[in-house]
């Protein structure tokens, strides 16, 4: 009797790292070094080791240090895409995770397997994208998306001390959408999330006051 050989799907874990650039939300592309996929762009990812894992958020974020040099203070799954023919490695899983990162923060430096960075487009790559990474990307801005436009506010894509314009450009970056000022402003007065310093920001026009995040905040 032959023995029947077991069959076990390869898991990976896939980052969309999103920033705000030029009042667009953008997110981090690599080109890949390496098959499968060689030459072609792609989100960061990487195979989940059991080893050096002991969770999918902790392999996220050895996959990303890994590759380029970049910390993050935020993880958050998104969902799972799995299937005989996503990969042509055979029967896979890859569970997708989003994080937000100011710009002047991501020194993306470019490290094993990758051989380049670019940071595009979220709603228009500019590439063709690697396995099922496309669907990856949609569903990555629609959870973001989602949150903000119920009222979360992204502030992790902002600097340490930062003013209400640049909180409000950053929400219309990533919706869309232009918001009313004064409107946005009212809602802002019951957040529990926002911080007043006593310190201002010089401008063309008047002083603006500064803000930061209150501590513990998640996105």
């Amino acid at each position: 009797m032959n023995a029947t050989r077991e069959l076990f799907p390869l898991v990976s874990v896939d980052i969309a790292l999103f920033s705000v650039d030029q009042s667009r939300l953008q997110v981090l592309l690599v080109k890949r070094a390496e098959e499968p996929a060689a030459k072609q762009w792609a989100l960061p990812g990487g195979i989940l080791k059991p080893h050096l894992d002991d969770s999918l958020e902790a392999a996220a974020r050895r996959v990303l240090a890994h590759k380029v040099s970049v910390e993050l203070p935020l993880v958050e799954e998104v969902c799972t895409f799995s299937g005989p023919d996503r990969d042509p490695r055979g029967w896979s899983l890859s569970v997708l995770f989003y994080s937000l990162l100011p710009r002047d923060q991501v020194n993306a430096l470019v490290r094993n397997k990758v051989e380049a960075l670019e940071w595009v487009d979220a709603s228009s790559p500019g590439h063709r994208l690697a396995f099922d990474h496309a669907q990856h990307l949609t569903a990555a801005v629609a959870k973001i998306r989602g949150k903000v436009d119920a009222g979360t506010l992204p502030l992790h894509l902002l600097p340490e001390k930062f003013t209400l314009t640049q909180l409000q450009r950053t929400i219309e970056a990533i919706l869309g959408r232009e918001l009313d000022k004064s409107s946005f402003r009212r809602q802002l007065k019951s957040s529990s999330d926002l911080v007043e310093l006593d310190e201002y920001e010089r401008g063309a026009q008047r002083p603006a006051q500064l803000f930061r995040a209150s501590d513990g905040f998640l996105f």
